[in-house]
């Protein structure tokens, strides 16, 4: 498969693409991509967010796969973390949790989606909410720093997922939480899946399996691991169909893998 750099490349060249699309567009390649699946309009890992207090329409790009801050147990007055912040989205819903007294901030690896997500902040004149450019692997926050991290279907495009827990673990303050929905796996996926960059950008390739998902966490330093919400995905054949044949699609069926949006929960003593 390709290096960790390549495939960091790849991820934030599909991803600066698609902060020049609208939400619509990315929905209809099923996977908030630019064309990694079909025309069909697929909304099948994002979740509803136009009820949640704070929701902004030009910062949903229709790219989670949970709602994540729902979850998050935020309170008026913390700070907030959001790791893989695209266009705001997130942040803007957890601002309107923590108010005027409290502090929220956007890390991403995408220059295009770091200035959609000022210029959104900037329309809404918020001064507690910034966004910064930088990896999950290296994130440019002070250690001790968030009361409560937030992140939306991106730890599963890390490929160095384990420096992506530590790296979270330092940033919260010490009896800080974090809660994350991500895509895991319960099954193998095939090789020839997980080796098409598409998948791994847009899908599931990146992903890894639930056990192991939550093992990184624990091996972090985390305590209180909970699932807060487990809901399976459902692929399109059609997807699948551009991968393999429909012979080895029946087999794969066979295998009953599941593919889950989960949002995980969990303390840092």
């Amino acid at each position: 498969m390709s290096t960790e750099q390549e495939l960091k490349e790849m991820v934030k060249e599909k991803y600066s693409a698609i902060a020049q699309q609208s939400k619509t567009q990315n929905e209809s390649s099923c996977c908030g991509g630019t064309g990694c699946c079909s025309t069909t309009d697929f909304s099948i890992m994002a979740e509803d967010y136009t009820k949640l207090s704070g929701y902004v329409a030009d910062a949903d790009l229709g790219l989670g796969c949970g709602l994540p801050t729902e979850f998050a147990q935020i309170k008026p007055g913390n700070t907030v973390v959001d790791l893989g912040s695209g266009a705001g989205n997130d942040c803007f819903v957890a601002r309107a949790i923590v108010g005027d007294n409290g502090r929220v901030i956007g890390i991403d690896m995408t220059d295009t989606m770091i200035e959609k997500a000022k210029a959104n902040a900037a329309k809404l004149g918020f001064t507690n909410v910034e966004f910064r450019l930088g990896e999950i692997e290296r994130i440019p926050v002070q250690e001790n720093t968030a009361d409560v991290v937030v992140s939306n279907c991106v730890m599963n495009l890390v490929p160095n997922k384990q420096k992506a827990f530590a790296e979270t673990f330092r940033i919260i303050k010490h009896g800080g939480h974090f809660s994350i929905s991500d895509i895991v796996l319960q099954g193998e996926i095939p090789e020839r899946l997980r080796d098409v960059a598409a998948l791994y950008a847009g899908c599931v390739s990146g992903a890894v399996q639930k056990d192991e998902y939550l093992n990184f966490i624990k091996e972090a330093g985390f305590v209180n691991i909970t699932i807060q919400k487990e809901r399976e995905i459902n692929i399109p054949n059609e997807i699948y169909l551009q991968y393999m044949t429909l012979d080895q699609l029946r087999e794969f069926k066979k295998n009953n893998v599941g593919i889950f949006s989960v949002t995980v929960y969990a303390d840092k003593p």
